[in-house]
């Protein structure tokens, strides 16, 4: 798969590659179950919801590339993380899971845009 900025889409299929490497990560290195991806409801999209042994773990994936990566988690501001504490309340309402353990993690993964290589995938545990 060849993909650099100018391809029509690129956000969204590095994004959606981000995702999915994510989510794999999640499960085989952190053991992770995987309950629901792109969770979506009338506020908006969760990327991945997971469990921690006990603890429903909201994730928000940020995936980007080399040489313009920046502080990817800065990008998680107030008005998203409030965003997202909205979402999961929804979430949990929906499946009755109001009073269960719960966490808000971040992953980002930095990709080398020339072989589509992860250079690094960071998880931020209970980052907000």
């Amino acid at each position: 798969m060849t993909l650099n900025r100018n391809t029509p889409g690129y956000k969204k299929k590095l994004g959606a590659l981000g995702e999915k490497i994510a989510r794999e990560h999640l499960q085989k290195v952190k053991s992770f179950k995987i309950v629901a991806k792109n969770y979506t409801c009338p506020l908006g999209e969760i990327d991945i919801v997971a469990l921690d042994k006990k603890t429903t773990v909201f994730v928000e994936v940020r995936s980007v590339s080399l040489p313009f990566a920046g502080l990817a988690e800065e990008s998680i501001g107030f008005r998203k993380q409030k965003k997202l504490r909205q979402l999961a309340s929804y979430y949990l309402k929906e499946k009755g899971l109001n009073g269960y353990l719960t966490r808000f993690d971040v992953v980002i993964l930095l990709f080398d845009l020339d072989n589509l290589a992860v250079k690094e995938i960071k998880h931020i545990k209970n980052a907000f």
